[in-house]
């Protein structure tokens, strides 16, 4: 289970663990009281059958309201059990970095360095190390985006790709090395802008890639409409549905748009406000909780 998208800059972290029924309650609780832009909270079950809560702050927290609320759900056993972690940004991406197993989408693995033997003939690779922006392909909203790409390369081949929230540049990335053509990615993040950047040249699709730095659509080469061919979004609910006029201006006739970073909850209003814009579901997938659409 997880709430909000994980930030690109970790201060603070905060484990506990518990139950199965508190770690939902908690989850829950925790995803309602702070900001989903600047900290994310994520459960899982261990093998011992207990359940960790882990939540990561952009900004260091106000620890005795933390307590204050997990002693609610969780009681004093609760609060004991907790233990706060202060961190750099770069230290928090290397160590969630470190172990971690390649992410296989249809044809396309993300992988590390050090996973490059685990690629097979026919996989397009997107290779992404430590960096201050997240975004490995580990994450539900990448992986869906990635599966809904591959399906949508058996059926056609999109001459024109627009990313928008590019991040670590995984889709463009992925988008550019399986078409071999001119993608545009866009992040309002400039931290991000340049990993994604230099990950594109250390993918070889540098030169594919056109990345701009600005919030959605606004950069020229992006708000051209009716251009692009497949467009995807893997932001928040709230700025899809603020930015549903422009994403589907930019779509060109008989265009796909991929849509995910939305929890179950929110599928319903982004579709109406997508609906209003002439763009209907073609197909709907859910991974650990966040669902990623394909709209015509």
């Amino acid at each position: 289970m997880r709430e909000g998208l994980i930030p690109h800059k970790i201060t603070t972290t905060l484990r506990l663990s518990t139950t199965e029924a508190q770690a939902r309650t908690l989850t829950e609780a925790l995803g309602e009281v702070f900001d989903p832009e600047n900290s994310a909270v994520a459960a899982f079950e261990r093998k011992d059958g207990a359940w960790l809560i882990e939540v990561y702050f952009a900004e260091a927290p106000d620890r005795e309201a933390v307590r204050d609320l997990v002693r609610l759900i969780a009681g004093e056993e609760g609060v004991a059990r907790m233990r706060f972690d202060e961190l750099a940004a770069k230290d928090w991406v290397a160590a969630s970095l470190e172990g971690l197993e390649p992410v296989r989408a249809g044809r396309f693995l993300v992988h590390g360095a050090h996973h490059r033997a685990a690629l097979r003939a026919n996989d397009i690779g997107v290779e992404i190390e430590a960096s201050l922006a997240f975004g490995t392909g580990h994450h539900g909203t990448t992986r869906g985006c990635l599966e809904a790409l591959d399906a949508l390369l058996k059926t056609g081949r999109p001459r024109q790709v627009l990313d928008i929230g590019t991040g670590t540049g995984v889709l463009a990335i992925a988008a550019a090395k399986a078409l071999h053509g001119g993608v545009v990615a866009g992040d309002i993040d400039p931290i991000a802008v340049e990993v994604a950047r230099e990950n594109a040249r250390a993918n070889g699709a540098g030169c594919r890639i056109r990345f701009y730095c600005a919030p959605g659509l606004r950069d020229p080469f992006a708000s051209r409409q009716g251009v692009f061919d497949l467009v995807l979004a893997n932001i928040l609910a709230h700025p899809l549905k603020r930015l549903s006029p422009e994403l589907a201006a930019a779509l060109a006739p008989g265009g796909r748009l991929v849509l995910s970073g939305l929890l179950e909850r929110d599928v319903a209003g982004v579709l109406s406000a997508f609906r209003l814009q002439g763009l209907h579901l073609e197909r709907r997938r859910l991974i650990e909780g966040w669902a990623t659409l394909i709209l015509h």
